[in-house]
């Protein structure tokens, strides 16, 4: 349990304020400042209606001093005001003026002190309480390209925790909303405190083939049925990424060559391609169990979309195989099916 403890707070969640404390610490003391310079002014133009105990004429450094002890506090009554314009000024104008300074300078340590204290202990419960989430580790352009997509698609930003060791991208993952967690993502620990355990999803972008592999090897062991998604550069390595327990081998530079070759056999398929991989297309891929009232029907039968393949027991069948003819419980069904808000061409 302790050791559990030393993760959280070595690993910690953070998510982008929707103020600048700095900026808002900045017009606060303008404001303060303001207010403070208003009563001074007054002071001193009125400074004939103020007498000092001592009986010495009233100079700047004396109102300066009974300006700012008269709003932090109610005065020492060395300097008094004596006249009735005075007395009302300090009563109507300065004692509102004391309260605006101390409501300021109570929001300002609220701000650096109280809220910083309440926020670490916000994302500390939402660590604790991470569930159904995405983890995305690495966030250069295939893991900033993932995390653009999934919002696009409906994810909201917050349920995604991107997880890398680069300030920078770190810093540019928080500026999209997401909650970010700086750490190394091969690490067992930085994996246990973004609660991988309970993602709906893990999607590997390091960079680098073999960190990408490991990742996936730590990822796999201490979540055995989560669905994990990492991009290959080198076709070499697919294979091994598959062993180490990935779901989904993506190599960009292959899909990019499968759009090439696509498009010297039509001028439509690589179009086609795309399409269904893009969230802004008019088609896309949707993969969901079999219902109840489909079971027994052959795949083309179904109403949401275009049945494509199915999976059974581990196996793969298209549309055209003889298992695709009778769909039974607990089969996966991948079809095509129009996007949202997509009209049909008449």
């Amino acid at each position: 349990m302790r050791e559990r403890e030393g993760q959280f707070r070595r690993y910690q969640l953070r998510r982008k304020s929707s103020t600048s404390p700095w900026v808002s610490l900045t017009w606060r003391m303008l404001l303060a400042v303001g207010l403070i310079g208003v009563a001074l002014a007054v002071h001193w133009f009125d400074r004939d209606g103020l007498r000092q105990s001592s009986g010495a004429p009233i100079t700047f450094p004396d109102v300066l001093y009974f300006t700012m002890i008269t709003i932090t506090t109610v005065g020492y009554g060395d300097i008094v005001p004596v006249t009735t314009e005075a007395r009302l000024f300090d009563a109507l104008v300065v004692t509102p003026i004391r309260i605006f300074v101390w409501l300021i300078f109570l929001g300002s340590a609220y701000d650096f002190l109280f809220k910083r204290v309440g926020e670490q202990w916000r994302m500390n419960v939402i660590q604790r309480n991470l569930d159904g989430h995405v983890v995305v580790a690495g966030y250069g352009t295939s893991g900033a390209e993932a995390v653009t997509e999934l919002v696009s698609r409906g994810a909201k930003p917050e349920t995604i925790v991107v997880i890398d060791d680069s300030p920078a991208a770190l810093q540019a993952a928080e500026a999209c909303g997401t909650t970010v967690m700086a750490g190394n993502a091969t690490r067992n620990a930085a994996l246990e405190a973004a609660r991988i355990d309970r993602a709906r999803a893990l999607i590997v972008a390091a960079g680098r083939d073999d960190t990408s592999i490991l990742i996936v090897l730590t990822a796999r062991r201490l979540a055995p049925n989560v669905p994990i998604s990492v991009v290959i550069r080198s076709g070499d390595n697919e294979a091994i990424a598959y062993q180490a327990g990935a779901n989904t081998v993506i190599n960009p530079a292959s899909f990019a060559g499968l759009l090439l070759a696509g498009s010297t056999h039509g001028a439509h398929i690589a179009e086609y391609m795309a399409d269904l991989a893009a969230d802004d297309g008019r088609v896309g891929l949707n993969e969901r169990l079999v219902t109840a009232d489909e079971v027994g029907k052959p795949l083309a039968e179904i109403r949401t979309g275009l049945g494509h393949r199915i999976y059974r027991g581990g196996r793969m069948f298209c549309f055209w195989e003889p298992e695709a003819k009778q769909l039974e419980a607990g089969d996966t069904i991948i079809e095509v099916v129009p996007r949202e808000g997509v009209r049909a061409v008449p």
